[in-house]
């Protein structure tokens, strides 16, 4: 399985370890009276994400071949649960490919780290600006290269946007979170498209475990102290109307009963 990614980049899943029948299997410790129904397996996976319950998803594991840019190697490898192998400048010659973006994005003046897509005054050149840099340096790296420079020392020539390949390993929940941080809009463009490769990858093989992560994680919000007391004094949410909003889920089929009592049980700790 594999995902085209940017200008020359992809994500290939190598191998995989697991399934959602193993976070159950592993929540339930042995399949010795045999699984339960779909209903039920999927509700346990469920179970187990609302409450943080991780360590049965930590039993999948995926391996993916990545080839990257070095910029976006830089800001992956911060994800210091993964075991990885990274391709090396010191014993390998580098290919000379390179990312060469196809739009320019500008400085957010409202956030230091982050990018707007805008209107460019002669983007035609400065996106070729990118494209004579890269030829220039890996020239210079060759040059290098064949009067004898060590690897490791003509390799400091190289840009960020030169290509890389790496083996990446890590375990469902944690890849989860990885995907959560990096698929959100604050993070840079480049690394949300191996991100949403990822995120694709995975929810073919656990459909179940990123359905519930979906619900309770990716899609769910946090509630500070102060939110809440700001909520407890929003007159029009009481407890009756909760109430009736939950018994309506419930005859629509979109809660369990299960479900619906705990959300009774979170409620009430603001509303009364």
């Amino acid at each position: 399985m594999e995902k085209q990614v940017l200008d020359k980049g992809f994500v290939r899943l190598v191998d995989s370890m697991g399934t959602d029948a193993r976070i159950v299997q592993s929540a339930r410790v042995s399949y010795a009276d045999g699984t339960k129904t779909v209903r039920q397996d999927k509700g346990l996976i469920d179970f187990l994400t609302r409450h943080k319950h991780t360590s049965p998803l930590e039993q999948v594991e995926f391996t993916f071949h990545i080839k990257l840019p070095l910029f976006v190697m830089a800001q992956l490898v911060r994800h210091r649960t993964a075991s990885l192998n990274q391709m090396s400048a010191r014993y390998s010659i580098m290919k000379d490919e390179f990312y060469i973006p196809e739009k320019i994005r500008i400085q957010d003046e409202n956030n230091k780290q982050g990018s707007l897509e805008d209107e460019v005054t002669n983007e035609a050149g400065l996106l070729a600006t990118f494209e004579d840099n890269a030829t220039r340096a890996y020239q210079d790296y060759e040059h290098l290269i064949e009067q004898g420079v060590a690897r490791e020392m003509a390799r400091m020539v190289l840009p960020q946007n030169l290509y890389t390949e790496v083996y990446w390993n890590q375990d469902l929940h944690n890849l989860l979170h990885l995907v959560r941080l990096r698929i959100d809009d604050h993070a840079q463009w480049e690394i949300r498209q191996y991100a949403q490769a990822l995120y694709e990858i995975i929810r073919e093989i656990t459909p179940w475990a990123v359905e519930s992560w979906e619900e309770h994680i990716l899609h769910s919000t946090t509630l500070g102290r102060t939110e809440k007391e700001i909520l407890k004094e929003m007159g029009e949410y009481n407890t009756a109307y909760l109430h009736g909003i939950v018994d309506r889920y419930v005859e629509e089929g979109k809660l369990s009963k299960g479900r619906a009592r705990e959300i009774r049980e979170k409620f009430k700790t603001i509303f009364e």
